[in-house]
């Protein structure tokens, strides 16, 4: 499978880390284009690739990490998705108010679901601060454990199997409706950092 991921701010940069700890080649783009990350490849490594978005989103798995008022214009970039993963690692907050944005009552990945036709959505990436995200997943013993929830049992073992490859302990809530409540900001899993032991 091959990877990307779309955004380099915290949370894009935390996960380009985890894989370059993994010696995982992942093509990272973002808004500014390839040459903005540059620094952030010869950084961590070979295994991060500078791309554009457009290229970027032809991945088998694409790692959603813009912030959540730019998930539309990303995904007007492509069309249409085929079955293809989107994991989608936003929360919709507002900065610098830092307040969750007004959906309606609708929840988040819901929407992106909407953005992404065609796509295979998976939650997952979104609950731990991006400083814990970047840091080893092993801890006392154990790894860090990522929350996942998808609709599709095939996209959430693909995800999982990619979360194992980056050292983390995936556990899969179960579909969307019933667990991205938890996961999303403001939820009951937000910022909790728990670990799994071997």
């Amino acid at each position: 499978m091959k990877f990307a991921i779309i955004g380099s701010g915290a949370i894009g940069s935390a996960l380009a880390a985890q894989f370059a700890r993994s010696g995982i080649s992942v093509l990272v783009a973002n808004s500014r284009g390839p040459a903005s990350l540059v620094g952030l490849a010869q950084k961590l490594g070979p295994s991060i690739k500078p791309a554009s978005v457009e290229d970027a989103l032809r991945q088998d798995i694409v790692i959603l990490a813009v912030p959540f008022v730019a998930v539309a214009e990303t995904a007007r970039e492509m069309s249409p998705w085929n079955n293809r993963i989107v994991v989608d690692a936003t929360n919709a907050i507002s900065f610098p108010k830092f307040e969750p944005i007004d959906l309606g009552g609708r929840r988040s990945t819901d929407v992106v679901a909407e953005l992404f036709p065609g796509a295979r959505v998976v939650k997952a990436f979104n609950t731990l601060p991006a400083a814990l995200l970047a840091s080893p997943p092993s801890e006392q013993g154990g790894r860090r454990v990522i929350f996942m929830s998808g609709d599709d049992r095939s996209a959430n073992s693909d995800v999982a199997n990619l979360v194992e490859k980056l050292g983390f302990a995936p556990i899969v809530l179960g579909t969307l409706s019933a667990a991205a409540p938890m996961q999303e900001f403001g939820g009951s899993l937000m910022v909790h950092n728990l670990i799994k032991m071997s």
